[in-house]
């Protein structure tokens, strides 16, 4: 850096001013204060910092603990995300491994009863390994945290939307709760359903909110990263001192993909969504049970909209058979068959056999976690060929008669009887 170049404080993330634009302007304008000029933030791929002497560090000097391609990440993102302090770390897994280092042996954790497989494993082996219970309790019911609330919680792990099924839980009514009960517990919202283009947990009373980052984030499916937003400056130093410690930190170039994935993130994300309507409508419109806050019948469907700005692109549907449902997923041609969701391109699951199989069936059951439930991650493509493929799977599981064909067989039986009648006359 030059002398003129003021120095940007990177260990922790520096915190970011008041946004100045609406959140498509701020998404995709990056703060770089390149010394050469850069449009594009460069990657510093190196390990290691030169220092000026043995006793006058730098304000990098190991990329573990600090990057400039990673600073100028965090400090993007904690604009977004309206967040003191943001980190990015190596997945969405390691964003949660991360902020569970927070909770010692003996303390209590409230969680939902509809989480996304990963989750509930790490939940369960801090359980056994670290003596750390959770409550599993139902967030669509704010009052149902009550009876959990004790001087051991520390850390209330949300997710609204669910995932797979797409339930609501009140962030500002709980946030309230846990706030006035537990004023050592910690509000966590695991955000990546929704991006902060669409919600932002922190502004709705949330102290944590975090990221898969290989997902909407990033949207393309090149790069496994993880994100953390913290509401305070104190938070983020507990934050920061685990992830340093663990050497856990995103590498240069994957915080330079990850970037670059964010700035199209308003775009992507307007489209999916979309698409995503227009999908959960056509189902709906064929009887199938749709789980997606964007139809009028989501019991949340207020709710949720009183937080975010849109629905989100990621729905489910029950079809009221197992065979049917593994028929239907084998059957797409535009849909690929994966785990994760938030991609340019669709994608479709079974929960039960897929993202969710690492937790037990009879648990499943007690949660209320239909096997035969399929997941939908809608794209950017255009949405007539992802239904018409989507059709054509459904009809050829035996989910829905062809209406052409029907109609075709409707005619040439009536087509029969009147030739029959004919003869007879």
């Amino acid at each position: 850096m030059t002398s003129e170049t003021p120095p940007l404080d990177t260990t922790p993330a520096s915190p970011i001013t008041q946004r100045k634009y609406r959140i498509a302007t701020e998404i995709v304008t990056v703060d770089n204060a390149d010394e050469h000029g850069a449009a594009s933030v460069p990657i510093y791929q190196t390990a290691t910092f030169k220092q000026k002497s043995a006793t006058q560090m730098g304000e990098y000097d190991y990329s573990r603990s600090g990057n400039p391609t990673r600073s100028h990440l965090e400090n993007h993102l904690a604009k977004i995300m309206g967040a003191a302090r943001a980190y990015a770390v190596t997945s969405g897994m390691s964003a949660l491994d991360v902020i569970t280092r927070l909770v010692k042996s003996g303390d209590e954790i409230i969680a939902g009863d509809d989480l996304y497989g990963g989750t509930n494993r790490l939940l369960s082996f801090l359980a056994k390994t670290q003596n750390v219970k959770t409550h599993h309790i139902d967030t669509t019911n704010s009052q149902s945290i009550i009876p959990h609330l004790s001087v051991k919680t520390r850390l209330v792990l949300l997710e609204t939307p669910t995932n797979p099924l797409i339930k609501i839980c009140d962030i500002p009514a709980i946030a309230k709760l846990v706030h006035a009960s537990c004023p050592n517990a910690l509000v966590v919202v695991d955000n990546t359903m929704m991006s902060p283009y669409l919600q932002k947990p922190l502004e709705l009373g949330a102290d944590i909110s975090y990221h898969s980052g290989t997902k909407y984030l990033s949207g393309h499916h090149d790069l496994m990263a993880g994100v953390i937003g913290c509401k305070t400056d104190a938070i983020g130093e507990q934050i920061y001192y685990v992830i340093n410690a663990t050497g856990c930190g995103l590498g240069p170039f994957d915080s330079w993909l990850l970037i670059r994935g964010v700035k199209t993130l308003s775009v992507r994300m307007d489209r999916q969504q979309a698409n995503a309507q227009r999908v959960a409508q056509f189902l709906e419109d064929y009887g199938f049970k749709v789980h997606y806050p964007g139809s009028r019948s989501h019991p949340q469907y207020e709710l949720h909209h009183k937080m975010a700005k849109g629905p989100g692109a990621v729905l489910s549907f029950e079809t009221g058979d197992v065979g049917t449902s593994e028929r239907i997923v084998e059957a797409t041609k535009l849909w690929g068959i994966s785990v994760s969701f938030g991609c340019v391109n669709s994608l479709i699951s079974m929960p039960c056999r897929m993202s969710h199989a690492s937790i037990p069936a009879h648990i499943r059951a007690e949660r209320a976690l239909p096997e035969d439930l399929i997941r939908l991650c809608v794209g950017i493509e255009d949405v007539e060929d992802l239904l018409e493929d989507l059709y054509a799977a459904l009809v050829s599981a035996g989910a829905l008669q062809d209406q052409a064909l029907e109609e075709k067989l409707n005619r040439l039986a009536l087509d029969g009887r009147d030739a029959v009648a004919k003869r007879k006359d």
